[in-house]
């Protein structure tokens, strides 16, 4: 697997020394290892901004020789050593990680499952939509996706390999694609003296390119949604900086919905030799499995000139249905570039003719016409290059981007046929490739404009950790990521829900497209289909009137006409959800002061609060819970009465506190609507409420779990103020609109960080969502144990909102270095994890809540700065007030003494 080049020529690279040569196993596991957390005891370095080095990234770069900090690389973000090896390998949690007791409590709804299961798979050939047989594996790999929201993504991982695709909406394959790949060639007097695939991977195919790339000289930067991987060429006095860019712009619905990506090539030489520069792009056509398979995939070149900008390169169309795409590799043209491309290669092969093509003169031969359709079986890549001058001790630029158009979709269903938001500015003929990748190379750089002027007020504020302001921007991957679909909806296809109070959600739909949930108008809708649910094996409908659903629909059957894909429980039941909506329709009301916005959910929100009425069967002013998982901790039992001698109610703090913080808020939403019967009803619900939540509930310390015999009800559930949070968040919950008493709230609120935060785990993986008082992890059920990190970031806010900010940020500093730095689950970050071996869920929605403690300290701000004889500070958009007020990093240098 020669290079071609002169063994005087070639790059050498060792961990110490980059004149040794780098051995097979460049890379090993000795160079990564991971240390322990440290515990919040340990008292981190207060002398930089935030508590902490902006470069804080634990581990991640001990292994990095290199001496080039990148071009224009943030000093904020996740940063990590392309050689790092984690040492902690997780598996995903399965049975035999359930405790004998609860194996025995689940065996029905494990049987259960299996026959589900098994004809989802084997009989319907579909996805399962939860697959407890074929978990997603560790992989830790995974970088900052490409592509806007609603499009489809493809990842690329921290190492440079493109390795997550999810292109059909929902549907992803974890497949790392070897052929996609940049390459860069150096000459000097025109000769070629460094040729390199920019891989640390050492692959079976393409074993003519020059593989394994030493990781020592590379680092990953991520701040999404932008990333930098910086190279440093040993040897060569050359440093590469790709900057990855997806247009992911506050406000901005046109640029935000773009299947594309760019990757500006920014190389600089430090040595007084001029040099030519090239950087190839290879891609293949398709993953190389599944739709590939047929054959009929073909490549061709183009040139698209407009408004004095030329872009040049490939289409690689890929006609297999459903849904049929052409993707677009391309690059920028310009006075000092020249662009070439070839246009077919086989991805399978030694990859020879490629290689000596770029070896040979920098540039690749430019064949004109299309390609041969592939036959059935073979692969087809194809590739494009950019060269340019590079001075003595100067710089050069090359540009190029990654587009997809995919404008006509069909879910696994084959049913209706739908079109992606980005049609409306771009067509809907599937020919919009090329015009995508020229817009995306003529506008990036006024979309960083738009990206750095959104970010900085948060990463100039010097009194936030740095952690937080990496987690806070990384964890809005999941915005385009998490599955998101954005649709067009022609005046013939509008819901026909559409009609009476809901008939002012028509132009809106109209104009802004149908977005991933829609949760109002599924609200009304009902499916009287009757199926057996995998928890209890009862039979009932699909999805009632007036209850808010699960979710929208499985992606490999029909969303919006067919909801709640989800099995294990019947949600109609649950009793969080409903009051969930409700809390949010007040919160974004509240954010937004949109008065017509919540006039058109006002009858919603009535509509599901009476459906809730029923579950409180004792007129006590609370709902009820049945005794079983009847909320979204969906395998945490609240327990049943069973030992009392007469029925009594089962209340819990997590449903009790939830349905008090929506009658409050419906309160609010009566006065605003001006409907006072509604407005008094709610009130008398709220005030004998209150007093039986506090009478049944209220043990001195904290709210218990429930009010059952049972002897996990005086548990310390980490999520038990949920409802107050939501109420801070909304502007209420203090003063005359107070629910909770505020003492009970931050007793509360220190107890959790003093059991479930400082007692588990040495204080260093975040809250554990149940506690025993004794200080024992809650292990009555297989989520009692976990930590959610979504719910430990809305926990972290609740913290921040009462006034103990040193307690969230310690508390939420324990996920992200968990997530982020020790277990290597960057850019997936899972539902929950347990102290020990496993995780569950990879890549999961709940930890944007991380935003909700941006909210919460800008509300602390807020207020400090309208009390008389404040300071104003001068935060804009989503940063805080740089005035003189106390802020986090103050906070964590001065723990408070309560506990």
């Amino acid at each position: 697997m020669g290079t071609g080049v002169p063994a005087s020529e070639q790059t050498r690279c060792a961990k110490r020394d980059p004149q040794v040569y780098c051995p097979e196993n460049a890379g090993g596991t000795e160079a990564g290892q991971v240390t322990d957390l440290q515990s919040p005891e340990d008292n981190r370095p207060q002398s930089e901004p935030g508590g902490s080095s902006p470069e804080d990234s634990g581990q991640l770069m001990a292994s990095y020789e290199g001496k080039a900090k990148g071009y224009q690389v943030p000093p904020f973000g996740w940063r990590i050593c392309l050689a790092h090896e984690f040492a902690e390998k997780r598996k995903p949690f399965n049975a035999n990680n359930v405790s004998l007791s609860n194996l025995i409590k689940h065996l029905g709804m494990g049987l259960r499952y299996l026959q589900w299961w098994y004809r989802k798979t084997q009989v319907e050939k579909k996805t399962p939509f939860i697959d407890l047989i074929n978990c997603v594996p560790l992989r830790q790999i995974y970088g900052c996706p490409l592509g806007g929201i609603g499009g489809g993504t493809i990842t690329r991982g921290w190492r440079g390999q493109f390795c997550r695709w999810q292109l059909n909406p929902g549907m992803y394959q974890h497949r790392t694609v070897i052929a996609d790949q940049f390459t860069v060639c150096l000459r000097r007097e025109g000769k070629t003296v460094y040729q390199q695939v920019l891989s640390v991977e050492r692959p079976s195919v393409l074993r003519s390119w020059n593989w394994g790339l030493c990781g020592y000289f590379a680092f990953y930067h991520a701040l999404y949604p932008r990333a930098w991987t910086v190279y440093q060429l040993p040897g060569q006095n050359v440093t590469l900086t790709c900057r990855q860019i997806t247009p992911i712009l506050p406000h901005d619905y046109q640029d935000s919905s773009l299947p594309v990506g760019v990757f500006v090539w920014d190389v600089e030489n430090e040595g007084d030799e001029a040099l030519d520069v090239s950087i190839m792009f290879s891609m293949r056509n398709g993953l190389g499995v599944g739709d590939d398979a047929p054959g009929g995939l073909w490549n061709e070149p183009f040139c698209l000139e407009r408004d004095g900008e030329t872009v040049q390169g490939l289409l690689l169309h890929h006609p297999t249905p459903p849904n049929p795409y052409t993707m677009a590799v391309a690059a920028r043209l310009t006075a000092d570039t020249t662009v070439t491309h070839i246009t077919a290669f086989d991805p399978d092969s030694t990859g020879q003719q490629v290689w000596q093509d770029l070896l040979q003169d920098g540039q690749l031969d430019s064949p004109a016409g299309q390609s041969t359709p592939s036959q059935k079986g073979v692969g087809i890549a194809g590739a494009v290059c950019v060269t340019g001058k590079l001075p003595p001790r100067g710089q050069c630029r090359l540009e190029f981007s990654l587009a997809w158009d995919m404008p006509r979709i069909m879910f696994g269903a084959k049913g209706q046929v739908y079109y992606r938001r980005y049609t409306r500015f771009f067509g809907r003929d599937g020919n919009a490739a090329p015009a995508l990748s020229h817009y995306a190379l003529c506008r990036y750089i006024d979309w960083e404009e738009k990206i750095s002027a959104w970010q900085s007020p948060v990463l100039d504020d010097r009194s936030l950790p740095a952690w937080y302001k990496s987690a806070l921007f990384n964890e809005l991957y999941f915005l385009a990521d998490g599955g998101t679909v954005w649709l067009e909806v022609p005046e013939d296809s509008l819901p026909d829900e559409l009609v009476g109070s809901m008939c002012q959600l028509r132009p809106i739909l109209q104009e802004y497209g149908r977005f991933g949930y829609l949760e109002a108008l599924a609200t009304l809708r009902e499916d009287l289909t009757r199926r057996q649910y995998l928890m209890s094996g009862v039979m009932a409908p699909v999805k009632r009137r007036n209850v808010i659903p699960h979710d929208i629909g499985d992606p490999d059957d029909e969303p919006w006409l067919r909801v709640n894909a989800y099995v294990v429980h019947d949600t109609a039941d649950w009793k969080d959800l409903n009051l969930k909506f409700v809390l949010q329709v007040y919160r974004d009301y509240h954010l937004t002061g949109d008065q017509s916005f919540l006039r058109d959910m006002w009858p919603v929100c009535l509509a599901v609060m009476e459906s809730e009425m029923k579950f409180d069967k004792d007129q006590d002013g609370l709902i009820e819970n049945g005794g079983y998982a009847d909320q979204t901790y969906d395998g945490w039992i609240t327990t049943g009465p069973s030992l009392t001698p007469k029925p009594m109610s089962l209340i819990s703090a997590y449903c009790g506190g939830l349905w008090l913080a929506a009658v409050a808020v419906m309160v609010q939403m009566a006065v605003l609507c001006g409907a006072k019967d509604i407005q008094d009803k709610f009130s008398s619900i709220l005030r004998r409420g209150q007093e039986a939540y506090e009478r049944l509930l209220w043990n001195g310390r904290y709210y218990n779990y429930d009010c059952s015999p049972q002897p996990q009800s005086c548990s310390i559930m980490s999520d038990q103020c949920a409802g107050q949070w939501f109420l801070k968040a909304s502007g209420l919950g203090e003063g005359d609109t107070e629910v909770f008493p505020t003492q009970h709230v931050v007793c509360a609120l220190q107890t959790i960080f003093e059991f479930n935060v400082r007692a588990f785990a040495g204080g260093a993986m975040g809250a554990v969502n149940g506690m025993q008082p004794h200080g024992v992890p809650d292990r009555s059920s297989v989520q009692s144990d976990e930590v959610w990190v979504g719910v430990v970031y809305g926990l972290a806010a609740t913290m921040i909102q009462e006034g103990l900010t040193w307690e969230g940020f310690q508390t939420a500093e324990g996920c992200y270095r968990t997530v982020w730095e020790r277990l290597g689950l960057a850019f997936q970050t899972p539902e929950a994890y347990c102290q020990q071996r496993v995780f569950r869920s990879l890549a999961y929605m709940r930890p944007l809540s991380i935003w909700a403690m941006q909210l919460a300290l800008q509300q602390q701000q807020h207020k400090k700065a309208s009390k008389p004889g404040a300071q104003q500070g001068t935060g804009l958009g989503t940063g805080l007030s740089t005035g003189p007020n106390l802020g986090p990093k103050e906070a964590t240098a001065k723990p408070k003494e309560a506990l």
